[in-house]
């Protein structure tokens, strides 16, 4: 494991946790919080492929839960840690890797599920509910959201219902739900898959690009890809009115595409984390040979905004808090973040695919360092 940055540990005057489900859980202990780092380190487990990161503690144990790995039947993959340091894949008893959603719904596409980007919340009763997204059986090319529940941590999770959660189809389908709650609501942020409409260009976002001196690559224009904010009952699943928009790509800047929302607080002040651009490649490369590396190494990002409201307007930060090439990672994205606002994990390119990294990061204000 590399550690990227250095540690530090933080005095018991900040052990305190900010309490925002619920369900009583233990705070952290002064051993615990020793181990606490104060910025990234990664890649986890060799650098195993661990897209999407999700991130629940129950008890003393961390959770982290992930996109399926390419070449694998698993639908969604597992990792747990007893220290936020040390990670290692969750198992069966006969030593194969265990799969949270073994069975899936009626409305998703079987011969090719495309399990992604799972989301962990724990309900009152002190049972789990699991948002997911996956292609539908209407139209493979696009997935909507879909949720299943546990009495376990690590399930097996049954799905909730024969049909989706959220699935805005003719917008592009829904995906990476992060459930939220606050005040005593429950909220689910996520994303309008826009570019699945299929534009072209970088992650079919739309757009123009180059793959050499004189050679440019004109697709459609770029398409909405707004996170959205829906809420919810106690039970985690059951909708209660229309979602509203808490903020849209930006078209170039952001390659036409953000993503993946996680929300925490801190005192009056509401951050969504969220990724931008595309994750496999640059569609600013300017020669067709630079179009081949930042393929593999991506021109994805961990950004933020900040706003008084949970429904904003939200005003983005100036800069990414995690960024290709800040600290020698590549496309980090896929951010996901604690209730207590503190213990992050997301992802960023590895030898074997998108390897796990976590990190504790300080709210101050509008601003959030690591």
């Amino acid at each position: 494991m590399v550690q990227i940055g250095s540690l530090l540990a933080l005095s018991a005057s900040l052990i305190q946790l900010c309490i925002s489900a619920p369900v009583t859980r233990p705070e952290v202990t002064l051993v615990e919080h020793s181990l606490i780092k104060r910025s990234e380190t990664g890649p986890e487990m060799g650098g195993a492929n661990f897209p999407d990161p999700s991130i629940i503690q129950v008890g003393s144990t961390w959770y982290a839960f992930a996109t399926r790995t390419l070449g694998t039947s698993l639908h969604i993959q597992i990792a747990s840690s007893p220290d936020f340091v040390t990670w290692s894949i969750v198992k069966n008893s006969d030593g194969s890797q265990k799969d949270a959603l073994p069975g899936l719904p009626a409305w998703v596409d079987t011969s090719s599920p495309n399990t992604w980007a799972p989301d962990l919340i724990q309900l009152t009763d002190g049972s789990f509910v699991m948002y997911f997204s996956a292609a539908t059986t209407s139209d493979p090319s696009k997935h909507c959201i879909g949720a299943a529940s546990s009495s376990s941590i690590t399930g097996p999770f049954t799905p909730i219902g024969s049909s989706a959660l959220i699935c805005p189809l003719s917008q592009g389908g829904a995906i990476d739900a992060s459930g939220y709650y606050d005040n005593g609501k429950r909220y689910i942020a996520y994303k309008v898959d826009g570019n699945s409409m299929g534009a072209g260009g970088a992650c079919n976002s739309g757009g123009t690009f180059s793959i050499g001196q004189a050679d440019i690559v004109k697709v459609g224009p770029y398409q909405p890809t707004p996170i959205m904010l829906q809420s919810v009952a106690n039970d985690g699943h059951t909708l209660q009115g229309s979602p509203t928009t808490m903020l849209n790509n930006n078209g170039a800047s952001d390659q036409g595409i953000v993503e993946a929302p996680s929300i925490a607080k801190s005192g009056s002040t509401y951050v969504l984390f969220f990724s931008s651009g595309c994750f496999t490649y640059d569609i600013h490369a300017r020669t067709y040979e630079s179009l081949l590396i930042s393929r593999r190494t991506g021109n994805y990002n961990v950004n933020y905004a900040t706003s008084s409201s949970i429904t904003g307007g939200y005003t983005r930060a100036a800069a990414p808090l995690f960024d290709t090439g800040i600290d020698g990672l590549s496309a980090p994205g896929g951010a996901d973040i604690f209730r207590d606002g503190k213990h992050m994990l997301f992802h960023a390119n590895s030898g074997n695919g998108r390897a796990l990294y976590e990190a504790v990061v300080t709210i101050s204000g509008t601003k959030v360092t690591a």
